[in-house]
């Protein structure tokens, strides 16, 4: 049979890189290795973290400097000095609602100030693979000396979607956020598009992912896929709204490229025929 070459997609957001989650392979990248603001997708770095270091039932009690250092008009669940939260429900707020105050309120309790965990944070970053990576903040909100390249996002998002929890979490399209001195119990809803199954973007086989925006980053958007036991990363930064599209186009890509390399493999003989 004669080969049919897979094409690959244009892709109009600035930086892109499509990962073979099982093998490690690039499948694709566009300014793959330069360095962009990743914006709210530094969570997933916060969520590692904070399952590596915590338990779900443990309490974050939150200060002054934790809910109130943050850039006018950045999400937030109103969470005020002497609210304490879960870790489990802390972490459905930070990975659904994006809420910036829960990264700082998970960073002092783990490591004692955003600074002490920034430390960890890079010394993680590094322990992945991670060479053009630095991270400033638990949250994302702009800062010159916070960045990281779609590669070395991709390989924390690898790590980040080996964790069920997180899988569970950035799957979920809605939860029930506990009431808090400002605010009564709410819903709030995922951000990413493509987990709602009523959506035009959705994607079969989704297991994770999360989004982000800045004015300076951009559109940014890191999305797990597997399907047939194969495993997609794609992570897409400084895009003007194509991030889904591009996303899109990106894992389309890399199933029939996956596909199409192992039906060209040899079979193995059935077991137990000589």
């Amino acid at each position: 049979a004669e080969e049919t070459a897979v094409s690959a997609p244009t892709v109009a957001s600035e930086g892109a890189v499509l990962l073979n989650a099982n093998t490690g392979e690039v499948l694709f990248e566009k300014n793959g290795y330069n360095k962009y603001y990743p914006a709210s997708i530094t969570k997933l770095m916060t969520a590692l973290l904070t399952l590596e270091n915590c338990s779900l039932t443990d309490i974050v009690s939150f200060s002054s400097t934790a809910t109130t250092n943050l850039e006018a008009g950045s999400v937030s669940l109103k969470i005020t000095e002497g609210d304490k939260i879960s870790v489990k429900d802390c972490l459905y707020g930070l990975l659904l609602k994006s809420a910036n105050e829960i990264g700082n309120g998970l960073a002092e309790h783990i490591a004692g100030s955003n600074s002490n965990f920034a430390d960890m944070m890079n010394n993680k970053a590094k322990a992945l693979g991670c060479t053009n990576t630095n991270f400033a903040n638990p949250h994302g909100l702009n800062n010159s000396n916070h960045y990281t390249t779609p590669y070395d996002m991709a390989l924390i998002a690898r790590e980040a979607f080996k964790n069920p929890t997180i899988c569970q979490i950035t799957t979920t399209t809605t939860y029930k956020f506990p009431a808090t001195k400002l605010a009564g119990e709410r819903t709030i809803a995922m951000g990413h598009k493509m987990v709602y199954t009523s959506d035009s973007r959705y994607y079969p086989g989704i297991i994770g992912g999360k989004t982000g925006y800045t004015s300076l980053a951009g559109n940014t958007l890191v999305t797990c896929v597997e399907q047939d036991g194969v495993r997609l990363i794609v992570v897409i930064m400084k895009s003007k709204s194509t991030h889904y599209a591009d996303t899109k186009a990106l894992l389309d890509y890399g199933f029939a490229k996956v596909k199409t390399a192992s039906s060209h493999q040899p079979q193995a003989a059935e077991p137990g025929i000589t």
